[in-house]
């Protein structure tokens, strides 16, 4: 894959002199050799070469030659691929708090493993990135508003308490009205009766949010949501459609499947039941967004994928202009041609 493209192409023409340029600087090279030969005696034409070597006066051209190389090219106006940190970056982590999760097949068990690989995700983040958490399993809630305190996150996760059910949608549709708080997204339906509190500041019958419009799937880089869960759907609303809720407002939902696959019947406290992971769903719901999906099938797993994502989610891959650097580059080739000349010839031309 070629490294750069360019914004004015037709620019690029101007490189056509560089091969003009080489040739009137080793006609020039040859005149001066046969003006030396004329007028100095072959003692003197040794003596000079000793002195200042021959390779040295070449130096100098070569730099700025080079330069002009990077100003030609800069003329074209380059774009490449750059990897940058992304800035004011916030993300929701979703995270399954369902009966299930109490299951002791991933040692010690799958809540304490999944909340060990949370707290060293969230604490190897950079600084500058908030992190919120919902916890969902019947119904979902907010058990650490968008922060960037590390304590009050890790402290957030050491609190979880294990429910019944699994809402999915529930989970994803909270986790996207904490990240716009001023949309109006109504709530009732997967916290009780509740509803989002008014913004800080409202006023009671203030104006109605504007109406929404979608934008492309994916296209909001300022923030992500992380969701795992070791089940699947029993009650909420339908995650897919919560999917689509997300991809309408630009927010990409990663996914992280924990646990078993195929179905198995796990027990604890003296009672079991039948835990599945659904992945076709988890599979959906990243492609919907244009995020992706990830399983982990133990502790070691999971903290792998969350390494993984602290890579994917802090930094982005941008198609960036580049013309300033080549032409910076370009300036100092020629103060070190400059330099060099003065400090070995006294002059510089």
């Amino acid at each position: 894959m070629n490294p750069f493209s360019f914004l004015w192409p037709q620019a690029l023409l101007s490189l056509l002199l560089l091969p003009l340029l080489v040739g009137a600087y080793l006609w020039l090279l040859h005149r001066h050799r046969k003006a030396v030969l004329r007028w100095s005696s072959l003692g003197l034409v040794k003596q000079a070469a000793a002195v200042q070597g021959r390779w040295r006066r070449h130096i100098p051209p070569l730099l700025l030659g080079l330069a002009l190389l990077l100003l030609m090219l800069a003329l074209g106006r380059p774009v490449t691929r750059l990897t940058l940190p992304l800035q004011d970056q916030t993300l929701l982590l979703a995270m399954d708090v369902s009966g299930s999760m109490r299951a002791t097949d991933v040692e010690p068990s799958r809540i304490v493993a999944s909340q060990n690989a949370a707290k060293a995700f969230v604490q190897e983040l950079p600084r500058h990135v908030r992190v919120g958490i919902v916890s969902f399993a019947g119904t979902a809630a907010v058990v650490q508003a968008p922060t960037h305190s590390r304590d009050d996150l890790l402290a957030a996760i050491d609190r979880f308490q294990l429910q019944r059910g699994t809402a999915i949608g529930s989970g994803l549709v909270l986790s996207l009205a904490t990240l716009f708080p001023e949309a109006g997204i109504d709530l009732s339906q997967i916290t009780g009766e509740r509803r989002m509190p008014r913004p800080l500041g409202a006023r009671a019958g203030a104006s109605q949010p504007t109406p929404f419009e979608p934008v492309p799937p994916g296209s909001y880089s300022a923030a992500a949501i992380v969701l795992l869960t070791d089940g699947q759907r029993t009650t909420g609303p339908d995650p897919l459609e919560a999917a689509k809720m997300a991809a309408d407002r630009g927010v990409k939902v990663y996914t992280v499947g924990f646990g078993t696959t195929q179905g198995e019947v796990i027990g604890f406290d003296g009672w079991s039941m039948r835990v599945r992971l659904d992945e076709a769903s988890l599979q959906q719901i990243a492609a919907i967004t244009q995020a992706e999906y990830f399983y982990a099938g133990s502790a070691q797993d999971l903290k792998k994928v969350y390494d993984t994502l602290g890579s994917r989610l802090v930094f982005e891959h941008k198609e960036t202009e580049v013309t300033a650097v080549l032409a910076g580059l370009a300036g100092l080739l020629v103060m070190a041609a400059a330099g060099l000349a003065l400090a070995w010839f006294g002059r510089i031309a």
